[in-house]
């Protein structure tokens, strides 16, 4: 009979960051596909993720069962003005840091990890700090092009840091590029697994016209006004060469109805307006045959692992207009088109318009987009960690 002594030891891994579903999202990838590599070889993995108390990696962390703490932290507003970047507030928040790496420091020393996967948010700082001091190997993980803030504070400190792109190498201090590994962007493994004939049944679609392109815009879980807007704008004619699943966020859905109303219904027959896409999201990419949306991070890797021919609305605020670097880097390779500044409705309809009146562009764009997907990041991700805590 086995006793515990015989047993693999298990894999002991901090996780931290999040904030949003950016930094949240490819963490969670990371865990389950570290989680079926030791399973495979009979052994477990022990995970606790140091995130904040209102980031949505405090939701997501433990329904999935993944043990969760807090430790200090402060958010730094950005600004080009150096004398805002010593506003009241910033000062508040950097004051905290200190104590979150106090705090972080502890929880490390008493977990022990074999790797400590940062992948970025303000809370990724004091944890990654407490790595360096406790000796733990340290591998952060960057979605966007360029190094966010966190990242590029913890990045002197790092063991290993994954890129999710070629195109990130050369932006990287010299003194760290020989720590830095191309692993793409983890995708979560039930977006690529999409059937469009599922959508068709699940979102009652059976007035669109299946010989006509159909098209999907979202401007993310809450939508986005800017998106919205434009769309609206140019519906009828969008309307006249394709279908429509437009995924407007929840507090939007009744003015939009209100402003479409007036649909013919042929053209009606072919909108489908929905608040928030949830378990249907893969089959609707599945069917979708262009995509209009915002350009952050995980949708780039969602998109480019699937091949689709997308138009980017970068959102304009985003931290260190990460948006428009992402949108701008896959268009310059012709691998979609990013609307930059204004956007019009009739930017919008000259952006999308040649994707859907030439299927061979679609092609041509869908193939270039595939070349810069990595649908297998999660599991390149998981090689760097283990290496990592191989020394």
């Amino acid at each position: 009979m086995n006793n515990a002594s015989s047993l693999p030891r298990a894999f002991r891994l901090i996780v931290t960051g999040g904030g949003t579903g950016g930094h949240t999202y490819p963490a969670l990838t990371a865990i389950r596909a570290l989680q079926d590599r030791l399973a495979a070889e009979g052994r477990q993995l022990d995970v606790l993720w140091i995130g904040t108390p209102d980031g949505l990696e405090a939701r997501v962390a433990p329904a999935e069962g993944i043990a969760f703490t807090t430790v200090a932290t402060g958010k730094i507003r950005r600004s080009s003005n150096p004398l805002k970047m010593v506003s009241p507030a910033n000062v508040r928040d950097m004051a905290r840091v200190p104590l979150g790496v106090a705090q972080a420091r502890k929880v490390v020393a008493d977990f022990r990890p074999d790797v400590v996967l940062a992948t970025g948010g303000y809370v990724a700082v004091p944890a990654g700090l407490a790595a360096r001091m406790c000796r733990r190997p340290l591998v952060l993980h960057e979605q966007t092009v360029r190094l966010g803030l966190a990242n590029q504070k913890l990045a002197s400190s790092a063991t290993r840091i994954a890129v999710s792109s070629e195109s990130s190498l050369p932006l990287l201090p010299e003194s760290v590029r020989g720590a830095a590994v191309v692993t793409g962007n983890p995708v979560r493994p039930e977006v690529l697994t999409g059937h469009a004939d599922k959508a068709v049944a699940a979102l009652g679609l059976h007035g669109f016209d299946r010989r006509l392109p159909t098209v999907y815009v979202t401007g993310g879980a809450q939508g986005s006004q800017q998106i919205n807007g434009v769309v609206r704008d140019s519906l009828t004619w969008l309307l006249e060469r394709s279908n429509v699943i437009h995924q407007c966020g929840p507090a939007n859905v009744e003015e939009l109805r209100r402003d479409t109303a007036g649909l013919p219904a042929e053209l009606a027959s072919r909108y489908c307006l929905a608040g928030f896409m949830g378990l249907e999201l893969p089959d609707v990419l599945a069917l979708a045959d262009v995509v209009i949306s915002r350009s952050g991070a995980g949708t780039l890797a969602e998109l480019t692992a699937l091949g689709k021919p997308a138009v980017f609305v970068p959102l304009a605020t985003s931290a260190g207009n990460e948006q428009a670097h992402n949108a701008k880097h896959l268009a310059e390779a012709g691998a979609a088109v990013a609307l930059l500044g204004e956007v019009t409705a009739a930017s919008l309809r000259d952006a999308v318009g040649p994707l859907l009146t030439d299927p061979a562009r679609r092609v041509a764009m869908a193939e270039r987009a595939r070349a810069h997907g990595r649908p297998d990041a999660a599991d390149r991700l998981v090689d760097v960690i283990l290496s990592a805590a191989s020394g």
